[in-house]
């Protein structure tokens, strides 16, 4: 078993906050350290609460996948002897209501762009297996069925809080 961290971190920035007038801006941080500025979407929070320059979590999860799908892509080519030269997507997700009118990332759809060099070019037939395994591998695309907990720390303003 393998874990991996993200940190995320907003703060109050003097705003009133109970208004509900505050800014969605944040920092994302990944465990090499790497600093991304996060915001929820526009589409979501209207300006300027969201940051339209920010990476927003819907973004993030299209992004995830279609980073997964391609790291896996590229790891088949090469293993079967084709030199991939560009890979090129815009990924793009849809979000609507489900049954329980929840909005919901409802699919996502990768439109890959490869190109190879070489003596050794796939047919159509094989650039879609290759496509089909580094979907059915992808770590990613594999989890969005995921449970996803929370598990909240208290910290020592609550624990004051509480204890009274």
């Amino acid at each position: 078993m393998t874990a991996y961290t993200a940190e995320v971190l907003w703060s109050r920035s003097g705003e009133k906050f109970v208004d509900n007038r505050y800014s969605r801006k944040h920092v994302l941080r990944f465990d090499g350290g790497i600093e991304v500025v996060g915001s929820s979407s526009p589409h979501v929070v209207p300006l300027p609460y969201s940051v339209p320059n920010a990476v927003d979590p819907e973004e993030a999860f299209v992004s995830s996948l279609s980073s997964c799908h391609m790291l896996w892509f590229l790891s088949i080519a090469a293993k079967r002897g084709f030199v991939v030269d560009r890979y090129y997507d815009i990924a793009e997700g849809v979000m609507e209501k489900d049954s329980k009118g929840k909005l919901m990332m409802s699919v996502v759809t990768l439109r890959p762009e490869v190109s190879f060099s070489g003596g050794k070019q796939p047919t159509r037939n094989e650039l879609e297996q290759l496509h089909h395994e580094a979907h059915e591998e992808c770590f990613i695309a594999n989890s969005v069925k995921t449970e996803v907990r929370c598990e909240p720390i208290p910290n020592a303003l609550s624990q004051v809080t509480h204890a009274k």
